[in-house]
């Protein structure tokens, strides 16, 4: 009786884990954009369309008007496969990081820690993050379902490592635009 009640209460979850996160058409956009700063704008892109598709106040996606193909079919699923959608793909953007910071030596050109790219994407999945957590507290709010909460609480969790990982970044330095550069004569 208890091998069966625990068989119930874990297949959703074993479901949802097999369930891929991303269909064929984002998979493509992932593996086209290598530079990490547009790896990570891609992923806060569809964690924005799943919201929408969810009807979760705060996103930011509405459709390409041009391209829309490139993007494939809105997501779809449940709550809870959509909610769970977005904390792999927050992962996601975490282990991509993750991944060049641990291989420096042989990320692409700008993609390095002390490169262009990578601070940009840091600050970027950051600015994400800090408004996707604020979405996730006001669901989490009105989210009765144990696993759905589960899920918001992970997904805030994440958040939390993201905005506290950009928090140790040397501060941005601002290119002046107006500055004159030097003569070479």
């Amino acid at each position: 009786m208890t091998a069966v009640l625990a068989a119930a209460f874990f297949v959703p979850e074993a479901a949802a884990q097999r369930r891929d996160f991303v269909n064929e058409e984002e998979a493509e956009l992932i593996r086209e954009h290598q530079e990490i700063d547009m790896r990570i704008e891609v992923l806060t892109k569809f964690i924005e369309r799943r919201l929408a598709a969810l009807g979760i106040p705060g996103h930011t996606w509405s459709p390409p008007k041009k391209n829309a193909e490139l993007w494939g079919e809105e997501p779809k699923g449940t709550k809870l496969e959509l909610l769970y959608d977005i904390k792999r793909i927050l992962q996601k953007a975490i282990d991509d990081i993750d991944d060049i910071a641990s291989r420096d030596m042989t990320a692409i050109e700008g993609n390095e820690k002390t490169g262009k790219l990578f601070p940009k994407a840091v600050r970027s999945l950051s600015s994400a993050a800090t408004r996707y957590r604020s979405i996730f507290e006001s669901e989490l709010a009105k989210t009765k379902a144990e696993k759905e909460r589960g899920v918001l609480m992970d997904s805030e969790e994440l958040c939390d490592q993201i905005i506290e990982a950009a928090a140790g970044l040397p501060a941005e330095v601002k290119e002046d635009k107006n500055k004159k550069k030097p003569d070479n004569r």
